[in-house]
């Protein structure tokens, strides 16, 4: 089965097994670009309950961020792990989201995607997963999401090399797929789910794994 009809049909698969995702679970595009910094070398549950804090705060507003002491946001976001360092760069998204649109995510979603992915990049601490999550999750533009769970379920199939770049995984999804958001945060979520469950980094469960008949 070549790459055309491997990429699709490991989607339905999973797809047909797993059921819908539901992801990404917040309450404002704010609240996603927020756990895209967060969840950097960390798992969400970490990450929930920085968010938690955040809300129970009242803080999950651009401005009250960006007026927080560096001290005392990096104390809220303290459960996601490396909180000064996410805390600087949770700031200087915080900046270019303020310089950019205010805080106003619709006016983002006027510009033009790779554009604006370009501007998401310049942002220090803001890589290609972050700044795809956002693309994707927060302003609902067809921008897929590639991961190490992604890396590792494409390489075990023999889709990719173990050094791919990110940007060569990226470009395979989107150049077969249609671009269509829903089905980019679907599938991205169903190989995150598939990953953590069964293609683990040791003991992979293959017998059992949605994708155990593409092997």
């Amino acid at each position: 089965m070549d790459r055309q009809t491997l990429i699709p049909a490991m989607y339905e698969a999973m797809l047909r097994e797993l059921g819908p995702s539901g992801w990404w679970p917040a309450e404002s595009p704010l609240e996603v670009a927020v756990g895209a910094v967060l969840t950097q070398n960390t798992n969400w549950r970490n990450v929930s309950r920085a968010i938690d804090n955040l809300r129970e705060a009242g803080m999950l507003d651009g401005a009250k961020l960006m007026a927080l002491a560096p001290e005392d946001l990096a104390e809220l976001i303290r459960p996601a792990g490396y909180y000064r360092l996410k805390a600087g760069r949770l700031r200087n998204l915080l900046a270019f989201l303020d310089r950019e649109c205010q805080f106003d995510f619709s006016r983002l979603k006027e510009q033009e995607m790779e554009e604006l992915r370009e501007g998401l990049l310049s942002v220090r601490g803001v890589g290609p997963e972050t700044a795809d999550s956002i693309l994707l999750y927060a302003l609902d533009m067809p921008s897929f999401v590639v991961d190490a769970y992604t890396k590792r379920i494409l390489n075990r199939h023999n889709l990719v090399t173990e050094d791919v770049e990110y940007h060569e995984m990226r470009e395979l999804f989107m150049d077969i797929l249609d671009p269509d958001p829903q089905v980019y945060n679907e599938y991205h979520a169903l190989l995150v789910r598939t990953g953590h469950a069964w293609c683990k980094k040791r003991q992979q469960q293959c017998d059992s794994c949605p994708l155990r008949d593409f092997l």
